[in-house]
């Protein structure tokens, strides 16, 4: 599972993927636009090409995670594959556009907009009249309602991840013709434009069995460019063909075919022919990139086209050398995500359940220096990110870091002074096995089974994990990643302690993706970032440690050990060193991939940890679960639905009910960014970076790679014809 992408919406509603044309400049820095939202920081990077430069057939080998569990989305263990699926073989009646806002789709819509809001809302849907199920039959207002009513809630047998907009629905009636569908609403819903997509045919949603069980395997009928010919789960493959009823534009490729790759070993599949199109990590990205010269920036791509930060070309190692021969014929394409890492602080208990402990620690950090330490060496702008709710560029964004202010460590300390966290305390010895002062999460407490995660805990409203999102750096081979820390249960140890942690914030993460020691500079590292044993601390780094009640102020940072996830380990010892800055000592824990989100972070059990939120074009219905002020159940356990820091205000939650029950769009907004602003202020959770998002791809494939926020066009996807300036599509096409 991973730890760094949880996605909403059944991945985010396909967790739509940004881009634009132009680098947005921060509305705090002076930008001249109006719109607090801004445009996106990066553009989609696809290598866009008109339909006529496309040579018709072939087959494209795109990798996924895993071969899904279930081709509904609207179920609980769906995942990006899942989502990948629907977009190519489903109708969807709003897809994203390149800044991640919602665009009516012309292939199922010829118009939807509300035509009553007196007595009741009711939106009117025309359809496309070409618009068929792969059976034949129109797509319709039968569709529309037998998805409402396996979605509303009111049936329990109907094993649903999320029911959030749908449960809002009165009735669904035909329109004046068969292409027309009136949706009635109960109350009013500002983000009804989320619903219907993907749309399911009746025979899937008609009936509990056909929900539950039908759809997991196979669709037998679909309307998309694509249609779902065969899934293989022995060799991890699923085969993707051309609709023949398909009224659009004809796709392209013949056959998409989904395998299963470890991100780990995406590197090896591309370099023997197996892949054409795999997202990939900064360490094997930076390998393919030597392979093709940097390209010159394109206007669509924006801040995007900056060149990977990589070896001097004109002296590779044979290594280097090797990689340059093995992966001709690729290129890197990359962008951002539309999600986002932060600091995670557990409210629940221990000192951070004070706000001013939280407030302390979100005034020791350097935002823009964690920013530019992950996404500069990668050739993407490194703004830190503004907002809970919104990316840049996304129409609810605005900067709202003000409403806690920037890094400011008197600032800091006058905080934890106030919350009676003073310097120099007196501080008892700690037995052996006893719990540093910030660690009470780890006990069990009594007749806790203990916390539920709302609906289907990780899952409620459709936000899940994307399996192995977060691979921001590291490969396989780097077996000293997890070994960094010698000395310690769980390789726990103290930032601080026997030099464990990086001192120098100028610099950037290493070059080649290894995981550094805490001893020694390994060979290819950063010059500077980890001192020898021994080595003086710079001049006034030195703060005597916070102490309360005899008791240092010592926070345990749990993060994951798996190789795949050194950038959070190397982030988390920065943030570490911020806050010794301040006199917070941090107790770094690494534990397993496996249990990292499942046995920790829903949990409880950690005071500090990263993990990443997609945003959504839809923040008041998708988000609202994220922040809502956890409430104690029936059963005496706590409510935190996916509320991981336990930090809620009950104005919080009014903000959310008000953004989504107005259908004035600009109120809308102003409220989830007053929302936003509380989320800052009570510092349950700070946003660091958006992540990065890299895709390898050959030279000769067009309209794929890094997509941002955008839904990808698959009729528009195939191999460049001879002679466009491209090498010919691969012999598997």
């Amino acid at each position: 599972m991973s730890h760094e992408g949880i996605a909403t919406r059944s991945v985010m509603r396909s967790v739509a993927f940004l881009g634009a044309s132009a680098l947005a400049v921060s509305v705090l820095a002076g930008c001249s636009d109006p719109d607090p939202a801004g445009k996106p920081l990066a553009g989609q990077d696809i290598a866009p090409a008109a339909r006529a430069e496309i040579a018709d057939g072939g087959t494209l080998h795109w990798a996924v995670d895993a071969v899904p569990e279930t081709l509904n989305t609207f179920q609980s263990d769906a995942d990006a594959a899942t989502t990948r699926i629907a977009q190519a073989t489903l109708p969807s009646m709003f897809r994203f556009d390149a800044a991640g806002r919602p665009e009516r789709n012309p292939a199922y819509l010829e118009s939807a907009k509300v035509v009553e809001t007196e007595p009741k809302q009711v939106v009117l849907y025309k359809l496309n009249q070409q618009a068929v199920w792969s059976d034949g039959r129109e797509i319709g207002a039968a569709d529309f309602a037998a998805q409402w009513r396996a979605l509303s809630g009111k049936d329990s047998a109907y094993w649903t991840a999320r029911n959030a907009g749908y449960d809002r629905i009165e009735k669904i009636q035909r329109g004046d013709n068969d292409l027309e569908v009136r949706v009635t609403f109960a109350q009013p819903y500002a983000d009804w434009r989320s619903l219907f997509s993907p749309l399911y045919p009746k025979e899937v949603m008609g009936t509990p069995d056909a929900f539950n069980d039908g759809a997991r395997r196979k669709l037998k009928v679909s309307a998309g460019p694509f249609v779902v010919k065969q899934i293989d789960r022995k060799s991890g493959e699923v085969l993707l063909t051309r609709n023949p009823r398909w009224w659009g534009e004809r796709a392209k490729l013949n056959e998409i075919v989904l395998r299963a790759v470890p991100r780990d070993e995406r590197a090896a599949a591309l370099a023997a022919g197996d892949l054409d199109l795999a997202e990939v990590d900064p360490a094997a990205a930076k390998r393919i990139a030597l392979a093709a010269p940097p390209r010159p920036q394109s206007p669509s791509a924006g801040g995007s086209a900056t060149p990977l930060m990589g070896p001097e070309r004109r002296k590779l190692t044979p290594a280097q050398k090797r990689d340059k021969a093995r992966f001709r014929g690729f290129e890197v394409r990359k962008s951002l995500e539309p999600a986002y890492t932060q600091l995670a602080l557990n409210g629940g208990e221990g000192p951070l359940a004070d706000e001013r402990v939280r407030r302390g620690v979100a005034r020791a950090l350097d935002r823009e220096k964690l920013a530019k330490l992950v996404l500069s060496p990668l050739g993407l702008p490194a703004e830190p990110v503004g907002s809970h709710l919104a990316l840049s560029g996304q129409a609810a964004y605005a900067d709202n870091s003000g409403a806690i202010g920037g890094q400011d460590t008197a600032e800091a300390q006058a905080l934890l002074a106030d919350a009676g966290w003073v310097p120099g305390g007196p501080v008892e010895e700690r037995k052996k096995g006893e719990k540093a002062a910030g660690s009470e999460a780890d006990k069990p407490k009594k007749g806790s089974g203990s916390e539920k995660s709302g609906k289907d805990s990780k899952k409620e409203s459709g936000k899940k994990s994307e399996k192995d999102s977060e691979k921001e750096s590291g490969k396989k081979g780097d077996k000293d990643s997890a070994k960094d820390s010698e000395g310690g249960d769980d390789g726990a140890y103290i930032v601080g302690e026997d030099n464990k942690a990086d001192d120098d914030e100028g610099e950037h993460l290493a070059q080649d993706g290894k995981q550094y020691g805490s001893k020694q500079l390994q060979q290819g590292g950063v010059p500077g970032a980890y001192a020898p044993q021994g080595t003086a601390a710079p001049a006034g780094a030195a703060v005597r440690p916070l102490a309360k009640d005899g008791k240092a102020l010592t926070l345990r940072f749990v993060v994951p050990q798996g190789e795949g996830s050194q950038s959070l380990r190397t982030v988390a010892d920065r943030i570490g060193i911020m806050l010794e800055r301040v006199g917070i000592r941090t107790e770094i824990s690494k534990v397993s991939d496996e249990s990292y989100f499942k046995d920790h972070i829903a949990s409880g059990q950690y005071d500090l940890a990263l993990y990443s939120w997609p945003t959504s074009a839809y923040p008041a219905t998708d988000a609202r679960p994220i922040y809502a002020k956890p409430v104690p159940a029936a059963d005496g356990s706590l409510n935190v639905e996916q509320n991981y820091t336990r930090v809620g205000t009950d104005q919080v939650d009014q903000l959310f009910d008000q953004a989504v029950a107005t259908l004035d769009e600009s109120e809308s907004r102003s409220l989830i960014r007053k929302a936003d602003s509380r989320i800052w202020a009570a510092a349950g959770s700070i946003p660091l970076y958006q992540r990065p998002q890299l895709t390898a791809a050959r030279t000769n494939i067009a309209n794929a790679g890094a997509f941002g926020f955008g839904t990808p066009l698959y009729e528009d996807m195939g191999f460049l014809k001879k002679g466009s300036g491209a090498p010919a599509p691969s012999s598997q096409g």
